[in-house]
Formats: structure tokens, sequence, C-alpha cells
């Protein structure tokens, strides 16, 4: 691989690989604000946004580009700190920042990141490929984020706990992902970004199906409600399909996996507490261009 230095990058995937490609945007406003989430956190989160989607594949990352419209006024301690956090997840996960762009931005800090990686050839994990039958499973602890959010909003403070630690230094989940695609367990997968509710909508929307919740089982996070686990987003946790005869298990690189529901042949979501009929559960994780969302 040749990276910065030239005009371009050159890339060159492993024998028998396809390249996984994903970008994200971080907009100041939107993502983040610079009052609420300190400058370093702002660069990892803006990487761990695209790891996680590489994770969701099965893949391994590559390279990263990382375009940055930065205000004339930002101090560059805030640069300098961003980009601290930045190269600190890179470099935990061998990923070279290959490339990218500056430019000056008349409306706050936006950040864009594109990550490429790489899976055995016709092996990425994909969103379309869940079956009647299969279990559903999560990883880690669902609705911590949006519980930190919600302290936010509610007076701008939190808790130090490790739950906020979550909001503002996700892990993405790639050890877990590779594990899932070398011991071919997932059948289906994607990273809880928008919420579990929205993100599961997608398997189904994607592999024709439906699903149904047990929400006895799905993990809460310590400063979270289920309704937050439901609904939140922004946990960049895993959410994977798997095969009833398939041994999952209950923990892998150290963060538990957590088996919360079944996929139906039915193309509705359902949730049940397993003493009342199963209702139907609401979509309502994020929705880009939706009205009336609240900065985050």
């Amino acid at each position: 691989m040749k990276g910065i230095g030239d005009d371009a990058a050159i890339l060159r995937p492993p024998a028998g690989h396809d390249l996984v490609v994903t970008t994200d945007f971080s907009l100041e406003g939107t993502h983040f604000r610079r009052e609420w989430n300190p400058a370093d956190s702002v660069g990892h989160r803006c990487l761990a946004r695209g790891l996680s989607d590489i994770a969701a594949m099965g893949a391994a990352p590559l390279a990263a580009f990382l375009s940055l419209a930065l205000p004339a006024n930002l101090p560059q301690k805030w640069v300098d700190d961003f980009l601290r956090g930045f190269l600190a997840l890179s470099k935990r996960h061998n990923l070279t920042l290959a490339g990218g762009d500056i430019a000056q931005s008349t409306s706050g800090v936006l950040a864009d990141i594109i990550v490429v990686g790489s899976a055995p050839r016709g092996k990425a994990i994909l969103r379309s490929t869940a079956r009647p039958g299969d279990i559903i499973y999560v990883t880690g602890a669902l609705g911590a984020s949006a519980g930190t959010l919600k302290e936010l909003f509610a007076d701008g403070k939190t808790n130090n706990r490790m739950d906020n630690h979550r909001h503002f230094y996700p892990e993405p989940r790639l050890a877990i992902a590779r594990y899932l695609r070398e011991h071919k367990l997932a059948t289906s997968m994607i990273d809880i970004s928008d919420g579990l509710s929205t993100d599961l909508a997608h398997i189904c929307e994607e592999s024709g199906v439906g699903a149904t919740l047990n929400q006895n089982l799905i993990p809460v996070g310590n400063n979270a409600t289920l309704e937050l686990a439901l609904h939140g987003g922004e946990d960049y946790e895993l959410l994977f399909t798997a095969r009833k005869s398939a041994r999952v298990p209950v923990e892998i690189a150290g963060v538990p996996v957590t088996e919360i529901g079944w996929i139906t042949r039915e193309k509705k979501i359902l949730i049940t507490d397993c003493k009342r009929p199963a209702k139907k559960l609401a979509v309502r994780g994020w929705e880009h261009f939706a009205r009336n969302k609240k900065e985050t």
C-alpha cells in the first residue's frame, strides 16, 4: 500500500479478498457538540463509526481517508486533540491513515471518514441473508450511549461511569466480527448505530423476513431503560443472526453475546415479555431527514 505523500493512495487487498468500503459524516450539532464532547472523543468517534461498519461486514480494516472542514477560529489544540483521538484508535487496529483533505468551514466542524477493509472473497456478512428460524443476538449492552445523551440534554453533565465512556469512546467490535466470520456463525449482521429497532428492521427488510424479540432478554445498559435500549442508537454493538443449531459463545473477545429473539417468516417485527401476546414493535430509532430530530 502507498499512502500519504502522493495525489492518491494505492491499495492492494490481500490475494483472494474483496474490498469493503464505507463512508460516514460526523457533523457538529448533529453527531457531537464541542461543549459536550472532548476533541479526542470526536476524533475517536469519527473513526469508530467507519470501523463499526467494517466490523458489521465481517471485514478487517486496511486504510482510512479523513476529510476535515474546520472553522477559521477553531483553536489548534482542538484539532491536535481530535487527531490524537483518531490516531490512537487507528493504531490499536493497525489502520493506516492513507489520505484525505482539509478545507475551511463556515458552519462548524465537518469530518468525513472513509474506511477501506477487506474480507475473503464472497465471505462478507450481509444484511440480506437472515432466514426464518434463525436466532437473533446482540453484543454488549444497549442504550448506554442514549442514556448518556439524555443526561447531557437534561443539564449538560454526566456522571463518571463506564456507560458514559461507551458514548464518548465506543469500541468497534472488529474482533467479534472476525470470530463470527471465521467460525461461519453469523447468517446476517449489522452494527447498531441507529437503534436496535431500526437496525433490526434493516435486516428484516433486506432479508424479506420478520422478527420477534423477547424484551426480558435484551441487555440494557446501567444508565439506560428498555426504551433507550430498543431505540437509542450509537451503541456500535453488533446485531446478528445465526442458525438455531449454531454454537454461539456467550462471550467473544471478552464481550457478552446475548440471544434476544428469533427470525420469523411473517414480515412483522414483534416484541413479547412471554406473559402476554406479542405486540408490534414500533421502529423509532434514528432516521436521516426525519422531522423534529434533536441534535446529538
